[in-house]
């Protein structure tokens, strides 16, 4: 195996206590995530000044950007997971060879997204659940997102890559950069400039560029631990990039489900016209934000895992799951309480029309509720998806968002209306905690006791 791993690097993934090394690891990513929902909230808010049509806009569109990061997720954890246990086993080459792989495929995806919306931008727009009042309001912000898709996906894997490398910081200063650079672009584009809802979609196009640009640096300056070649991915193989997409494949899939589930739930609320659209949008920033530091702890517990799994440490594996589910989950509890009591002023923020907010409410009110069952379902999938349980986490991705939520989603709508689909999100979550639980303690019971000793 190759020694020119760094040793201080090493010893700091194998060696630093549990506790410390994961809370380390997730506070980058937990403040890149809250500041980019924050930017997320920032923009809503913004744009919810243009009306409740623009509102929903905001809604469909989010669910065409889950297409393009599920792809930039998709080769971000898989070369991520498969380089970290490459440092951990010191081999560093192979690390470098599929960090290269997985920025380069990023961007030829975000590039075939780009021609393919452009093409069919119409078409998107209506699929993706706009209703006649909505569509134009979405073609003006999509068409910019387009531009900006491949800068998107790859921004994602670099981010993903410099996780696993155990180095978020360096990732945290690229996503911050473009965040607090879009909520800084939005109202001197949207209203300064008065360009509305393109402002908008300006502004994340630019904001996503720098972002790339920033993270780009860091591999190119040497910062990061792995490198990026061209030269290296013209001589890898199929398989090579097969093993990458294989081993990410869980994060497109529930990417993807998330732009699934969206396209459907707007769907399915367009029914009651564009207040429930933007209600059930709302919520979904709202919730994704409140669950946003349970996420970056878990991120910060993926590449401890996947290091340590190649390092053959694996008592480091088992501390480091309980840790994180223990403290994803009392940050749980502190958000649901504070989503219920605010859950119509929070609403309200975003947009002050009583139907919005009579649909939001409820929504809202139910789904931190069932948020409470989510941190061992989350920490399981990362479990898997960085030790390379590919199967495994592919069918956990998919449980909530696929296989229990749309038909939760069809049958509850038909039988129940709009109250229907404001049940049909907690209700999956409910019935997807006692499927999980069984493939945890397989794993455990599988993972050998004994730690092994590298010479």
């Amino acid at each position: 195996m190759k020694q020119d791993q760094k040793p201080t690097q090493y010893q700091k993934m194998t060696d630093t206590p549990i506790p410390r090394l994961i809370t380390a690891l997730a506070v980058p990513g937990i403040i890149s995530m809250l500041v980019n929902n924050i930017y997320n909230l920032v923009d809503t808010a913004f744009v919810g000044r243009l009306g409740t049509s623009a509102s929903g806009a905001v809604g469909i569109v989010f669910g065409f950007m889950a297409i393009i990061q599920a792809f930039g997720f998709m080769f971000g954890q898989g070369s991520g997971s498969i380089l970290s246990r490459a440092l951990g086993s010191r081999d560093k080459e192979s690390a470098s060879i599929h960090a290269s792989a997985g920025f380069f495929g990023s961007m030829i995806c975000g590039g075939v997204i780009t021609l393919a919306g452009f093409l069919w931008l119409d078409d998107i727009v209506m699929l993706l659940g706009s209703t006649d009042t909505i569509a134009p309001y979405a073609k003006s912000y999509i068409s910019y997102i387009l531009i900006a898709a491949p800068f998107m996906s790859s921004s994602l894997t670099l981010n993903n890559i410099l996780r696993y490398e155990g180095k978020a910081a360096l990732g945290m200063v690229g996503l911050m950069a473009g965040a607090v650079l879009n909520m800084a672009g939005d109202p001197i584009l949207m209203f300064g400039l008065h360009m509305g809802i393109s402002g908008a979609g300006l502004s994340t196009a630019v904001s996503q560029i720098v972002s790339w640009l920033i993270l780009l640096f860091m591999f190119l300056s040497g910062k990061a631990e792995t490198e990026l070649s061209l030269a290296r991915v013209m001589h890898i193989r199929p398989r090579v990039y097969g093993n990458i997409m294989a081993t990410g494949f869980p994060s497109l899939l529930r990417q993807g489900l998330n732009s699934l589930t969206t396209v459907l739930l707007n769907s399915q609320c367009a029914v009651y016209g564009d207040a429930a659209v933007a209600g059930m949008s709302i919520v979904s920033r709202i919730v994704f934000f409140a669950f946003s530091i349970a996420i970056g702890i878990g991120q910060g517990f993926q590449p401890v895992s996947a290091f340590n799994y190649g390092a053959g440490k694996y008592s480091r594996i088992r501390k480091g799951f309980w840790f994180t589910a223990l403290a994803a989950e009392g940050v749980i509890v502190v958000s649901c309480v504070l989503l219920n009591v605010f859950s119509d002023n929070l609403i309200a923020l975003f947009r002050d029309d009583p139907a919005v907010i009579a649909v939001g409410t409820r929504a809202l009110r139910l789904q931190a509720l069932a948020t409470l069952l989510l941190p061992v379902c989350m920490t399981t999938e990362m479990l898997f998806q960085s030790t390379g349980k590919r199967l495994s986490a592919s069918f956990i991705s998919a449980l909530r968002n696929g296989l229990i939520f749309i038909p939760a989603l069809f049958v509850l709508a038909h039988f129940r209306g709009l109250a229907g689909i404001q049940e049909a999100q907690p209700l999956s979550l409910v019935l997807s905690m006692p499927l999980v639980v069984p493939f945890v303690i397989h794993f455990f019971r599988k993972l050998p006791k004994k730690d092994y000793i590298r010479t």
